[in-house]
């Protein structure tokens, strides 16, 4: 019984680590890589924003960064997240 739950707990683990939105204030640059529609050119250009301007108060602030537009950012919006208590930090 207890190997049963250890399996249903690694699987529910797993599916959330997967789903799981990446923050744009903390990410790594493999780590924004490894979202679909984010090459390596991009995932530098977040960081470098982010280094240069301070945290992103929301996803929608990319489109400050160069290489975004509003339906660049619109179409990454279920991949990506800012943690509210990341803005406060700005």
């Amino acid at each position: 019984m207890k190997f049963i739950m250890k399996l249903i707990a690694m699987f529910f683990f797993l599916v959330g680590s997967v789903w799981a939105a990446v923050n744009i204030n903390t990410a790594t640059q493999s780590e924004l890589e490894g979202v679909k529609g984010l090459g390596p050119s991009k995932a530098k250009a977040i960081i470098e924003y982010r280094e240069k301007n301070g945290l992103f108060k929301s996803v929608d602030d990319l489109d400050k960064v160069k290489g975004f537009g509003k339906s660049s950012v619109e179409k990454l919006k279920g991949e990506l997240a800012v943690d509210s208590s990341d803005a406060k930090k700005k």
